[in-house]
């Protein structure tokens, strides 16, 4: 059975905030997201919970429960820089590691199999704490089975926990406390109101008022608390970080022009971890001398950059603490490495840099005249629904005056296309009566292996009588045909095809 893990280091961002400021420990300790009285409080640690202090209060509202409080400002880059590289400390106890998108601190990491190479899944998880606890931050290792059940225990428990089966993993994430979890402040507290203060009693709530009353993230998390939202582990993609060379025609040994060089590559490095919405936290310079070999020098800013001037202004200094070069340098590479970006970074550099968005309505819409121009007003047109018992029927085409906006929205998962033929292809009759072992695209394709159906289309008596049989049919090759036998006809026809 697959084994998952769950690694929780407590209030992440707070821990960040201690690090900065060791003397607060002893003290309620906040991070806000301005450090203002009317700042909302974002996270904060167990000695302020120990007041009432929960996230989603005011900054005043809290230091009116605690005065000692303690809060301050951790910008969303420090935080994607240390969530980015304690992902990169826990892929080499499972290379696959997904880090929680909406909550720092919070990984899953594929645990299957890992005892056979640690002895245990106990020192497995040992050495994983022990690795959080050097790099300084405390953390909790649960290991289970799903994503929510070890979630929900490590956000309420401490140290080491090891689920035997998913009985006592149900039974574990049940007894969690509400507050534990990520609650949208007013749910939490209708919630509250109602008496309901665990995950055990907020699964025995009835599932269909749960989203007209509480909102779609309350009925997300009642699906996945009470098991009928199933996630995969879904590891991190690791992207290489950006490198530039460039191969010099001569030995170079003069810094100055080395420096230019340097600036010629800089611009690309910044340009793709803009696209990737991060800022810059060390570059390295290697030189490759002529014989010496290579030479690395690391460049950090202070804080996660994009402006290319600052960053050129630290190499320019580093190279002019060195009189003169031992040997000729014949190539050069920069590498950047780099952590979440804040938005006014990205709008900033996007200004710097001239770039424009990936997508351009203007330009769309100057090319789609051009073909209407060359092909004719019916060659640009767009699908509209409309009321039809058939398929084929079920829309109609118009013309495309302009590209809308698009109007994206979330989804809990990926949608299957049902693209339609324009006209139904007729297909050799199968053998048997029965499509099953049938061949409708030839050899190539291979058999029907898989077989759902029928699902009956009847109708149209006011026009001419219709009585299709549909069909979804899976073959050898892995194609998903939508296919239906016309019974006044007596031929089978291929609809469309799923992907």
């Amino acid at each position: 059975m697959d084994r998952t893990a769950c690694i929780n280091l407590p209030v992440f961002p707070v821990q960040l905030l201690l690090r900065r400021h060791p003397d607060w420990k002893r003290h309620p300790v906040a991070v806000v997201d301005s450090d203002r009285p009317q700042g909302v409080i974002l996270w904060v640690n167990d000695r302020a919970r120990s007041f009432r202090i929960l996230p989603g209060m005011r900054y005043a509202g809290g230091l009116s429960l605690a005065g000692g409080l303690r809060a301050a400002v951790v910008p969303e880059g420090e935080i994607g820089e240390a969530v980015a590289a304690l992902g990169e400390k826990l892929r080499s106890f499972s290379p696959r590691v997904e880090p929680a998108r909406d909550e720092p601190g919070v990984f899953w990491l594929d645990a299957s199999g890992l005892e056979r190479l640690y002895g245990s899944l106990d020192a497995w998880a040992g050495g994983i704490r022990s690795a959080m606890k050097d790099a300084g931050f405390r953390a909790a290792v649960v290991v289970g089975f799903n994503q929510f059940g070890t979630y929900a225990v490590a956000r309420a428990e401490e140290g080491i926990i090891i689920l035997r089966d998913p009985a006592e993993e149900r039974q574990a994430a049940l007894r969690v406390p509400l507050d534990r979890l990520a609650l949208e402040p007013a749910t939490r507290e209708v919630l509250r109101k109602l008496g309901i203060t665990t995950v055990g009693q907020f699964v025995a709530l009835p599932a269909e008022g749960i989203g007209k009353r509480l909102g779609r993230e309350a009925r997300r998390l009642h699906r996945l608390a009470s098991g009928e939202l199933l996630l995969p582990l879904q590891p991190e993609h690791v992207q290489p970080p950006p490198l530039e060379k460039v191969i010099l025609d001569h030995p170079e040994m003069e810094t100055t022009r080395l420096l230019v060089a340097i600036e010629g590559l800089l611009r690309p490095v910044l340009e793709v971890l803009a696209e990737r919405g991060h800022a810059l936290t060390e570059v390295e310079v290697r030189f490759h001398f002529e014989r010496l070999g290579e030479h690395v020098e690391k460049i950090r800013p202070a804080a996660p950059a994009l402006d290319g001037r600052q960053l050129l202004e630290l190499i320019r200094l580093r190279l002019g603490a060195v009189q003169s070069l031992p040997d000729g340098v014949v190539e050069v590479e920069l590498v950047g490495r780099g952590a979440a970006a804040e938005p006014e970074q990205l709008r900033l550099q996007s200004e710097v840099l001239g770039s424009r968005p990936r997508r351009d309505p203007a330009a769309g819409n100057r090319a789609l005249a051009r073909v209407r121009a060359e092909l004719g007003d019916e060659a640009v047109v767009r699908a509209r629904l409309r009321p039809a018992h058939l398929p084929e029927g079920c829309f109609t085409w118009e013309p495309l005056e302009a590209l809308a906006s698009p109007r994206p929205r979330n989804v809990e998962g990926s949608r299957l296309i049902r693209r339609i033929f324009l006209r139904p292809i007729p297909l050799e009759p199968p053998l048997h009566r029965e499509p099953d072992g049938w061949m409708p695209l030839g050899l190539e394709a291979g058999p029907v292996v898989s077989i759902w159906g029928p699902y009956i289309v009847s109708g149209g008596w006011w026009v001419r009588p219709v009585h299709r049989e549909y069909y979804f049919a899976e073959t050898r090759k892995g194609d998903l045909l939508w296919i239906y036998y016309d019974r006044p006809r007596r031929r089978w026809f291929l609809q469309g095809k799923v992907e």
